[in-house]
Parts: structure tokens; C-alpha cells; sequence
């Protein structure tokens, strides 16, 4: 079984990808219901933990029920990262995630996130540093490479293991893809079946069904599954995944009642995390998934992102419910939404 530093987890971890303005504790709290064995906080910004900025320090809670559970930082600074690090350790997390994958330009252009692809001493010092700051064991989350032409991931992760990291998790593409095209899980069994490579390699990208989460593990040797995109308005993709392997059989869709009460828990620590009008506002965004797949919803879906009060979401969330009871939901593909201003790495 593979084990992150003092961390031990299952044969074959699912992990909840760390996903800017998704993987806050609400939605981290519904996937760990739903079989996620470990997960990360979205991505804090170095400088502005130092700076004591209201939502990096916001980023950094944490609950009990969560773990394990990992905080993940970002910057391009040796000083501001180890800094940082010191910080994150006051919080207790489990362990301390580096996020070397981020492709958005407010991100990779100012040399951080996959910026730090471009120069590997760099990722490496910046690395070095966050490891001697802290008595977390460190995991990094990286890319590829740069582009097609600076596909660095087996010397990185040579390097990286070198400097004292625990794990290892790889997105299957390079920065400039974004999240274009397929992902590449061909590099990612390279490093993994390299035998100087003795830390967890964690594979991510473009699962999106039991069955690919089985091929890709039994194709590729990777010690777990990284999922980000597909468990948005979809959290039982992680049980559904543990069924399959233990089974070979595919559990049946969630039900309406199954949807209705992950999306209510969803809204309710939302609103108890943020506030009634914040939790509110940003819930808005994950209605149109969880209801993904019954007909004429539009008109619901067009109310409860028009509210304003908990109380009223819940009765639309009940009359949903009793419309469509006995509704069954085809096993259709989850799509992988594609966030242009988003990093969900």
C-alpha cells in the first residue's frame, strides 16, 4: 500500500485534485463522503499568506473529518515558499502539496505554477527549500512539461524525489495544452516504472468513468488516481470506481434523491464556511451539474440561482425532488468541463 510520509493509505488512493474556486471545504466534504480517500485544498498563494491576505488565509482551514488532507501553496520564491510553509504547518494539515501545474498566464507567466517547468534549478531550489521549512512531508502536483518540446517530467521527478518530496501527482499534459486534447498517460508510466522512482506516482487527467480509472491503473502500474473535473457536481465517481474494482460491476447512477442530498449538504456548509450571501452566490455554479441529465430543468435551475435565501433553495430542492421521484438517470459520460480562467491542476 502506498504511504505519503507518515501517511498511510489504501492499495490504490483516489485523490480529490485541488481545483481553484472548487476544492473549498464544502465541496471537499461531500467528495470525502463519496469515497475520496485523499484531497487538497485549492491552491494558496505564497505572497499572499505573508501578506496576510484575508482569502489565502480563508483557504487554509481544515476539518478533522477531512483527513487526510493535504494544503497545496504556489510561488516562485525560495524565501516566500519556505515562509509559507511555516505558516501552512501552524494548521496542522497532513501533508504539503506544491503546485508546479497551474497553466493560467496570472500564474505560469509570473514564474510559478507550470512557469516553473521553463527552469527545472529553479523548481528544484524552490523545492529544496519548502522540504528543509517544514516537517510535512512535501508531495508536488506538476505537469508534463512546458510544451511539446520540453517534456521534462522523468528528469523532474528524478530530481524532485532527489530533494526529499513523498509523492508525485502528474496531469497527462504539458502548459501549453491547457486542458486541450487528451491527456498523455504514457510519460506518466514512464516515470512510474522507472527504477530510481521509489515515491507514490499519482496519474491525472481525462478520468472520467470506472472503467478508464481501471484500464489506466492496470495499463500504466501508477500507485493512485488524481480526479479534478469529473467529481464537480459529481462526487460519487469515487465510490463508483471503488465498487468497479472490488466487483467489475458498475454501480446505478445516483438516484434524485441521491443528488438532492449531496447538493443540499453542498449548500448548507457552504453557506455555514463563507456566509448566507456568499455560500449562496458561489453554490450557484454547481446547480446546473448535480441536476445534469433531467428534462425541462430549466426553469428550476433558473430559480435557484435567482434566490437569495437558504430556505427557499430547500423548497425548490424538495419540489425537485417530488417532480421527478422515480426519475431514472441513463449512465451518461461525465463531461469534463473546461475551465479557460480557472486552474483546476
Amino acid at each position: 500500500m502506498p504511504s505519503i510520509g507518515h501517511i498511510k493509505l489504501p492499495e490504490f488512493p483516489l485523490l480529490l485534485a485541488p481545483m481553484e474556486d472548487v476544492s473549498d471545504p464544502p465541496f471537499r466534504a461531500v467528495c470525502k463522503d463519496n469515497g475520496a480517500d485523499l484531497m487538497y485544498t485549492e491552491f494558496i498563494s505564497s505572497e499572499g499568506l505573508i501578506r496576510d491576505a484575508i482569502k489565502s488565509r480563508h483557504k487554509l482551514d481544515i476539518f478533522d473529518y477531512e483527513k487526510p488532507v493535504g494544503i497545496q501553496i504556489f510561488g516562485g520564491d525560495e524565501e516566500s515558499l519556505a515562509l509559507a510553509a511555516k505558516i501552512v504547518e501552524v494548521t496542522n494539515p497532513d501533508l504539503l502539496d506544491i503546485n508546479f501545474g497551474c497553466p493560467v498566464k496570472k500564474v505560469a507567466l509570473k514564474g510559478a505554477g507550470a512557469g516553473v517547468l521553463k527552469d527545472l534549478d529553479l523548481m528544484q531550489r524552490l523545492t529544496d527549500a519548502v522540504v528543509k521549512a517544514t516537517t510535512l512531508p512535501v508531495t508536488v502536483k506538476t505537469r508534463l512539461g512546458w510544451d511539446d518540446n520540453t517534456k521534462n517530467i522523468e528528469e523532474v521527478a528524478e530530481r524532485l524525489q532527489d530533494v526529499g518530496i513523498k509523492a508525485l501527482a502528474i496531469h497527462g499534459r504539458t502548459r501549453t495544452q491547457m486542458y486541450k486534447g487528451e491527456a498523455d498517460w504514457d510519460l506518466i508510466g514512464k516515470v512510474k516504472n522507472n527504477p530510481r522512482i521509489q515515491i507514490p506516482i499519482f496519474g491525472n487527467g481525462d478520468i472520467d468513468s470506472p472503467q478508464k480509472a481501471v484500464e489506466y491503473k492496470n495499463r500504466y502500474g501508477i500507485d493512485g488516481i488524481m480526479i479534478g473535473r469529473a467529481a464537480i457536481g459529481y462526487p460519487w465517481i469515487f465510490n463508483e470506481i471503488k465498487h468497479y474494482m472490488a466487483t467489475g460491476e458498475q454501480l446505478p447512477p445516483p438516484t434524485i434523491d441521491d443528488r438532492i442530498a449531496v447538493c443540499r449538504k453542498h449548500l448548507h456548509k457552504s453557506v455555514e464556511w463563507k456566509n448566507p450571501i456568499v455560500g449562496i452566490n458561489e453554490m450557484r455554479r454547481h446547480y446546473a451539474n448535480y441536476l445534469k441529465g433531467l428534462p425541462n430543468i430549466k426553469e428550476y435551475r433558473s430559480k435557484l440561482v435567482t434566490l437569495k435565501l437558504v430556505e427557499e433553495i430547500d423548497e425548490v430542492l424538495d419540489e425537485i425532488a417530488k417532480n421527478y421521484a422515480g426519475f431514472e438517470f441513463e449512465r451518461m459520460n461525465i463531461e469534463l468541463v473546461n475551465y479557460h480562467e480557472k486552474c483546476p491542476v
